[in-house]
C-alpha cells in the first residue's frame, strides 16, 4: 500500500494543521481538555491517509473484457443516448465512489486515447440522474480493437473539487492502468456498444481494475 501522488498537498496541509493545532492545545489548555484535540487531529490526519490510499493491483488484460474503472457500489445499468461524443444509443454504467473508497480511476480497456474533454459543471451529489450531464466532469474516450471506442466519464460530487485526467488523445494505455484520481467522493460512468453483455448490476460492490464489468458478444 501506498500514498497516492495527488494527495500530496491535501497531506501536508492537513499535517501542518494537525501540528500547529495539538501545539497550541497542549500550550494553552489543560491535559484533560489537549488530549481530545490531540486525538481528533490525529483521527483526521489517518482519515487524510486512508482516503488517499493506492493499493498495488496487478494489471487485468482480459481480451474483449471492461474491468471496473474505480471501487464503488453499481447506481445505473440502462440504455441511454450519449449526448457529447457519440450521440447515439449506448448502454451506461455508473459507479459511486463513496469517500471511504480508494479513489483511484482505472482505464477500464486497453487501446489508444482518442478524446479528452474536461467541462465545468455543478456539484450535485453524485448519484443525482443530472450529474451526468451537469456536474464537473472529464470524458476520455479509449479506441479498442473489439470494442471500437469505449467512454469513460469521471464525474465530481457534492464534496468532490478536483479531477485529476492523465490520458491525452493518441496516449497509448493499458488495461487496469491509473487513469486518474478524483478527491472526496464522486463517481464513473462507462458508455459502451450495445452489443457489450454487462456482467454486474445495480447494487454491487465492484473494485476498480479487477471486477469483469462487461464482456463483448461478437
Amino acid at each position: 500500500m501506498r500514498l497516492h501522488r495527488e494527495g500530496t498537498p491535501t497531506i501536508l496541509l492537513v499535517t501542518g494543521l494537525a501540528c500547529i493545532i495539538g501545539y497550541a492545545a497542549w500550550h494553552w489548555l489543560p491535559p484533560v481538555a489537549a488530549w481530545p484535540v490531540a486525538l481528533a487531529m490525529a483521527a483526521l490526519l489517518a482519515l487524510v491517509l486512508w482516503f488517499f490510499r493506492s493499493p498495488d493491483r496487478p494489471l487485468n488484460k482480459e481480451p474483449g473484457a471492461v474491468v471496473a474503472p474505480c471501487d464503488g457500489k453499481v447506481v445505473v445499468v440502462e440504455e441511454v443516448t450519449e449526448t457529447e461524443y457519440f450521440r447515439d444509443r449506448r448502454i451506461q454504467v455508473s459507479i459511486f465512489m463513496s469517500p471511504l473508497n480508494v479513489h483511484v480511476n482505472y482505464h477500464p480497456i486497453g487501446g489508444t486515447a482518442a478524446y479528452h474533454q474536461y467541462h465545468k459543471g455543478k456539484y450535485l451529489v453524485a448519484w443525482h440522474p443530472k450529474s451526468s450531464t451537469d456536474n464537473e466532469r472529464c470524458t476520455v474516450v479509449v479506441a479498442h480493437p473489439v470494442y471500437g471506442e469505449v467512454l469513460v466519464r469521471q464525474i465530481a460530487g457534492a464534496l468532490a473539487r478536483r479531477i485529476c485526467t492523465y490520458p491525452r488523445p493518441g496516449d497509448a494505455v493499458e488495461q487496469g492502468s491509473e487513469l486518474g484520481f478524483i478527491k472526496f467522493g464522486s463517481r464513473v460512468d462507462l458508455f459502451l456498444p450495445l452489443s457489450t453483455q454487462v456482467q454486474v448490476r445495480i447494487g454491487d460492490k465492484v473494485k476498480g481494475a479487477e471486477t469483469i464489468i462487461a464482456r463483448n458478444t461478437p
